[in-house]
């Protein structure tokens, strides 16, 4: 079976078998993308199988729907701005509403991994005290405080003074790819963990298959680095590539045929075969 024939949820584009499925229409029973001969069968997220759900992840569709509801979007920009953790209570009287208003979007948000919380015995007699602030790997929103592209910005120019070139930025990105990967020990196939992670962090994953049914084909619709990529592309490229290498690497069961940034070719893309 070509693994691309395997639809699977998310907020991206698979490419293959009976032509495109267009993310934002597609309603029917997903299946998971798998090699060739390692195919694992189907699997229906509209189950509600919580390990289903924990291994597939959140789609961006998802997280924009929750944020869509004017009172989570006034927390998320609350939290975003915070300096740190912040209670229930305290979020409650910056917005001034009820702490009874403001729980549930807390925890709405912390389902879909918006949000992070640290329970302490710290509070009331009796009661522990939750303090919330946004998940480490949250993806990005453009709803970010703006300090953060101009650090980044920072430092790669840095980077490239320092004299780090494009193999110094592909080894923190193998780093920091298989940090990434722990999570989804779980999942039903490296593919599927990639192109979820990706589409978490606004890469838009196109996935089409490849020269032969264990191969498949990424490609990035957009690029959230874009900016500093066409400034510094071997540095940023550098991360970009050891980033999914270094995902697939911490999952096993695939390996990185080839990736191609925008020197290259636009857009980028990254082929995965199984091993």
């Amino acid at each position: 079976m070509s693994m691309t024939r395997c639809l699977t949820r998310g907020q991206f584009v698979v490419v293959g078998g009976s032509g495109v499925v267009d993310r934002r229409t597609f309603t029917g029973p997903a299946r998971v993308i798998s090699f060739g001969s390692g195919t694992l069968g189907s699997v229906d997220v509209g189950s509600g199988d919580p390990a289903v759900v924990s291994a597939i992840g959140v789609s961006r569709l998802d997280l924009l729907k929750t944020l869509g509801d004017n009172t989570r979007y006034a927390i998320y920009l609350e939290l975003a701005r915070a300096s740190g953790p912040r209670t229930t209570a305290e979020i409650a009287e910056t917005l001034q509403l009820h702490s009874n208003t403001v729980r549930p979007h807390l925890e709405r948000m912390r389902d879909v991994g918006l949000i992070d919380v640290e329970v302490s015995a710290r509070g009331e007699v009796g009661r522990p005290q939750h303090r919330y602030s946004l998940a480490p790997d949250a993806p990005s929103l453009g709803l970010e405080p703006p300090t953060m592209p101009l650090l980044a910005r920072m430092v790669l120019s840095m980077a490239r003074r320092a004299g780090a070139d494009a193999l110094d930025a592909e080894s923190v990105g193998v780093d920091e790819g298989r940090r990434r990967a722990a999570p989804f020990h779980r999942a039903p196939s490296s593919l599927e963990a990639l192109v979820t992670d990706l589409d978490r962090l606004g890469f838009d994953p196109v996935v089409s298959e490849g020269d032969d049914d264990d191969t498949a084909v990424v490609a990035f619709a957009n690029c959230p680095f874009d900016e500093m990529a066409a400034e510094q592309p071997d540095l940023v490229c550098g991360l970009h590539r050891g980033l999914v290498a270094g995902f697939v690497e911490r999952m096993g069961d695939a390996e990185v045929a080839e990736f191609c940034t925008l020197v290259h070719r636009t857009p980028c893309r990254v082929s995965v075969c199984s091993r």
